[in-house]
């Protein structure tokens, strides 16, 4: 493993860890609160968390078509059709998404909890053995190993938040991968940035986070760093965040920045 692939892995355990301490003991009351993603409870967040660490795991085997079709099948939508595409390559993510909860949701919490737990502990075992610059089909595209251990580390800390929030736990959140995650942000919806972006951030601590490009930025991000995590993880629309950026991305940056596939 390389430095980087080996940090991503590091932090992506600890994410793991730090959901499963907040799942590990939650009575089935508490499993069906109402979650912060719109129209999913806890467990069907966490049963998100264990689909899509299910397709990462195959992904990384050569497998990824395969499990979309298994999980097409198992929701009761035929391979190949229009709403199975929605789960596949190239897909609109949060239909995809919604489309795979809604067919497999109804599990009592600790089951569903247990299939995540599995599922991130097989995500983490196929990432620490793959060449990290093999590149590995996921429903964004192809994308090296290393970027797709950087989007799961990226969801699973959003949806800890989503989590989170309705057992009235309050998290840390770290910006560095709204940085990092920029350019394809941007090549998401068939852009590019003028020139390198810098975030100048500060911390829930007090703690100055800045996060600055080997070349000299043209945009610059400002502000309170909860806010561009919770911009980044599309919690809040950047246009009404307290965010100020300059520059000639400035807008494109707050409109655009994400941390998820």
């Amino acid at each position: 493993m390389n430095r980087t692939m080996d940090d991503v892995c590091t932090a992506l355990a600890a994410q793991h860890v730090e959901l499963w301490g907040l799942i590990a003991e939650l009575d089935e009351a508490s499993w069906q609160l109402p979650s912060r993603c719109e129209g999913w409870s806890v467990a069907d967040v966490v049963l998100h968390l264990a689909q899509t660490d299910e397709m990462a795991s195959a992904s990384l085997e050569g497998r990824f078509d395969e499990s979309v079709d298994g999980l097409a099948g198992s929701i009761g939508v035929a391979p190949g059709s229009a709403e199975a595409s929605s789960l596949g390559p190239d897909a609109r993510v949060d239909d995809g998404a919604a489309l795979a909860v809604a067919g497999q949701r109804g599990a009592p919490g600790p089951i569903v909890g247990e299939r995540w737990r599995t599922a991130s502990t097989e995500v983490r075992n196929a990432l620490a053995t793959i060449d990290p610059s093999t590149r590995v089909m996921w429903v964004s595209g192809r994308l090296s190993a290393t970027s797709l251990a950087s989007t799961r580390l990226a969801e699973c800390w959003i949806h800890s938040g989503d989590v989170a929030e309705p057992l009235g736990v309050d998290l840390v959140p770290g910006a560095r991968l709204a940085w990092r995650t920029l350019p394809y942000a941007l090549a998401r919806e068939g852009r590019e940035l003028t020139g390198p972006v810098a975030f100048h951030l500060t911390g829930p601590d007090g703690a100055t986070w800045d996060f600055v490009p080997d070349d000299d930025p043209v945009t610059v991000v400002e502000g309170d760093g909860v806010e561009l995590c919770l911009v980044a993880a599309r919690r809040i629309p950047g246009a009404e965040s307290g965010l100020r950026a300059t520059g000639p991305d400035a807008a494109t940056v707050l409109d655009l920045v994400r941390t998820y596939a």
